[in-house]
């Protein structure tokens, strides 16, 4: 019997999701960082085994918003509660259950699926105690039809928590073929790759008030075993493109030289990058921005 279905994971931002899914794929789709609100898209992975497929969703880190893009992200992490199999939802075992937390509980309360309590960075607890006891509050708000305790970075317990997602869904179809992992574009993974190195490499309000456009992508005229990209950075004031351009076109280069080798291998080819950068002020309060940066569903 063929299984197959679709779980959705869930949870306050930075908690680990997009490194949990990494791990499940054994290959980079979604990027990661250490600032909040990494995640802006529902993004799509898909594990293939012999019986069964799992297509993962992992959404933004559900937060109180602060602009349109915040909303747009919000929405997007709350609408795939109702068209799924399964839910997930994550926690940081190191943190003290929040009103995010306690935001998602009730939200859990109007869902007709089961949901998984997934705790995760459990390789990182020093109090276990406390943990327990933190676990214990989330059991009382909440009757969860199983709960584990992982390392999504390290890969604890994950084919034991993959083993029991598999017996919680239905016999169905293969809906993507063997080798396909996600159900995002190539030009979407590649912006993403590159904000991913702005979010490394830059701090403060930076990172949250910037976008990725790839302006062009195709084979070279003359050399077909290479892709052309162009690719803009868009950023809200003027003293943050100066930031991103930085001293003499230091930081673009290096912004472009490590996303590059991200490139290469998920294209398997040769790659010519030229990374420029843009102004657009206050993009992430404006619906024409977000349209056109492909914040819209919601907005609007």
């Amino acid at each position: 019997m063929f299984k197959s279905g679709f779980v959705t994971i869930i949870g306050r931002p930075n908690v680990g999701k997009s490194t949990f899914l990494n791990k499940v794929l054994g290959q980079k789709i979604t990027i990661t960082s250490d600032k909040p609100q990494t995640t802006r898209n529902n993004i799509s992975g898909i594990l293939t085994t012999e019986d069964a497929q799992i297509i993962f969703i992992d959404t933004p880190g559900i937060h109180k918003p602060k602009h349109k893009l915040g909303e747009f992200m919000t929405n997007e992490a709350v609408h795939t509660l109702n068209t799924v199999d399964l839910v997930i939802f994550m926690i940081d075992g190191n943190q003290q259950m929040g009103g995010g937390d306690e935001y998602i509980i009730n939200l859990l309360k109007n869902v007709r699926v089961p949901a998984f309590l997934i705790v995760n960075k459990a390789d990182l607890t020093t109090d276990i105690v406390a943990l327990k006891e933190s676990i214990d509050r989330y059991k009382k708000l909440y009757k969860f039809k199983g709960i584990f305790s992982i390392s999504a970075l390290r890969g604890d317990n994950l084919e034991l928590l993959l083993g029991d997602i598999k017996n919680e869904l239905e016999e169905g179809p293969k809906y993507y073929p063997d080798d396909q992992v996600t159900d995002h574009p190539e030009k979407f993974i590649i912006s993403e790759l590159i904000r991913e190195k702005v979010l490394q490499l830059t701090k403060e309000e930076v990172p949250h008030s910037v976008m990725v456009t790839i302006d062009y992508m195709q084979n070279d005229d003359k050399n077909p075993e290479l892709i052309n990209i162009h690719a803009s950075v868009i950023v809200e004031r003027d003293s943050q493109k100066g930031i991103i351009i930085g001293k003499g076109g230091s930081m673009i280069k290096e912004i472009g030289t490590l996303a590059r080798k991200d490139i290469l291998y998920l294209l398997g080819q040769k790659i010519f990058l030229d990374l420029h950068c843009k102004v657009e002020k206050d993009w992430r309060n404006k619906d024409f921005h977000l349209r056109n940066f492909g914040y819209q569903e919601e907005i609007g």
